[in-house]
């Protein structure tokens, strides 16, 4: 299974995204092989992000940073995912309580997700403001996750949703193990991708997760030189995946 974040990650670079899904056609055709693309985006961004951008049909898309799961026609979302994240979510309190934060600037209403609430937040702001946030979360019983990633965008969580956790459903559905699992990404929402399955962080990654990458290094993770499509690329040569 290859599972990719698509902004800054395998978008960015159009002669190399078209490299790269050649590659994957041959790979297809020569061998069973999982494509999934883990955006941030909403499903309307990421059918936006289509008309302009050769993607090609994934296997599987998890959108709204691991909230959301979609197989086939992409509609509705996997049932059994959105029951799980149901468990410990109150979005309406999320919100009512997000507004004591005057720096939290909500994002369209497009990225409002029924799991994923999702403000800006400036980087200058964000230690203490992610802090005292956490805190009063907490104190009203709600197990959340915080992820703030690119320096500017913070998405509110059920505790069981994220994209790591997304892509661990999809495992489990389809049996394919950490071994034979290859993940990509840019940026810190990334960073749950990376577990003990092999990973590739793009050349032009974030600071944030070159920050945890060099806090956490493993020989089962890739840190390319090249950026977008070709650093995946550059990833896939350097654990002998889709030579083409």
């Amino acid at each position: 299974m290859l599972i990719t974040d698509l902004d800054n990650t395998l978008v960015g670079n159009l002669g190399a995204l078209n490299l790269l899904n050649d590659r994957f056609i041959q790979a297809r055709q020569q061998q069973e092989m999982l494509l999934v693309y883990s955006t941030g985006r909403s499903l309307a961004s990421y059918r936006h992000l289509c008309t302009i951008t050769p993607l090609l049909m994934p296997d599987v898309l998890i959108t709204a940073v691991g909230t959301e799961i979609y197989r086939g026609s992409l509609e509705p979302p996997d049932a059994a995912w959105s029951a799980q994240l149901q468990q410990s979510w109150d979005r309406s309190l999320v919100r009512q309580l997000a507004k004591q934060f005057e720096t939290l600037q909500p994002q369209p209403d497009s990225e409002q997700r029924p799991f994923k609430v999702s403000y800006f937040l400036d980087a200058a702001d964000a230690s203490h403001v992610i802090a005292e946030l956490s805190e009063a979360l907490r104190a009203q019983g709600l197990s959340c996750q915080l992820i703030y990633s690119g320096g500017k965008d913070l998405d509110i969580l059920p505790e069981g949703a994220d994209k790591g956790k997304a892509m661990q459903f999809v495992q489990a559905q389809f049996e394919i193990g950490d071994a034979h699992t290859v993940a990509c990404g840019d940026s810190g929402n990334d960073i749950a991708l990376f577990g003990k399955n092999k990973g590739i962080i793009v050349g032009n990654a974030q600071p944030e997760l070159l920050s945890w990458h060099s806090q956490n290094p493993a020989s089962h993770r890739y840190l390319a030189t090249a950026h977008y499509a070709a650093g995946i690329l550059e990833g896939l040569a350097h654990f002998g995946v889709l030579l083409g």
